[in-house]
């Protein structure tokens, strides 16, 4: 894919270098001289202009790209760079950078946004992924909310345990997509048995959360989890 980066800062690099590493062509955009380092990232395109200026990315030819990550320390250019990418150039995919957990209800549809990445939501979802047993962990959501990654970390007086998946009633729109067990990472199949200990993790709509909650760690957890909140 061809991709614009908007920042060349710590985070744009190593997201430029890291795409890249993946075969992917880059393009960084910065607007301070002082952070246009191309030896830092020597296989990547690198524009010196601001990506909030209609001109600017025009010349860059942004609507060739297929991805467009605004990712400076700044919430307003990353949203201004946003909807500029998907109104005025179509950009397919757009990708941005919260920086201010008290700006993320901004990064929506309305201001070009597919997907919105928040530090602060990432690092909390980490910790929660970590340490809790026994109850879902939102660790991203894609698409606006419309569907959510999470994970649930089986305890031993989980409903299923032992049993083979095909004997788990998930929900509609609801998918167990990985088996976390140990060091190792399962595909699941219907004969599947699930473990004590297990981590699952799911791709299902938000509206969907409850019950595979429900399902999977027993009809009561749901309004466990909204007593503990």
């Amino acid at each position: 894919m061809r991709i614009a980066i908007a920042g060349a800062g710590n985070v744009g690099r190593s997201i430029a270098q890291e795409l890249i590493d993946n075969g992917h062509q880059v393009m960084l955009i910065e607007r301070q001289p002082r952070q246009l380092r191309p030896e830092r990232v020597p296989d990547a395109e690198w524009v010196l202009a601001d990506a909030c200026e209609l001109t600017s990315l025009e010349e860059a030819e942004i609507a060739g790209c297929d991805v467009v990550v605004a990712a400076t320390g700044d919430d307003k250019v990353n949203l201004v760079v946003s909807l500029l990418a998907k109104t005025e150039f179509a950009v397919p995919r757009v990708v941005a950078r919260v920086n201010r957990a008290e700006n993320e209800w901004l990064f929506t549809e309305q201001w070009g946004v597919d997907v919105a990445v928040s530090k602060p939501r990432v690092m909390a979802a980490l910790v929660e992924e970590a340490v809790t047993v026994g109850d879902l962990v939102r660790l991203m959501t894609f698409r606006q909310g419309e569907a959510n990654l999470v994970e649930i970390t089986l305890p031993p007086t989980a409903p299923y345990v032992g049993q083979p998946l095909h004997a788990v009633p998930l929900p509609r729109d609801a998918a167990l997509v990985a088996i976390l067990r140990g060091k190792r990472v399962l595909v699941p199949s219907p004969d599947d048995p699930i473990e004590a200990g297990d981590e699952l993790v799911f791709v299902c709509t938000a509206e969907m959360e409850d019950a595979v909650r429900a399902v999977v760690l027993g009809p009561d957890s749901v309004e466990r989890t909204r007593e503990s909140r």
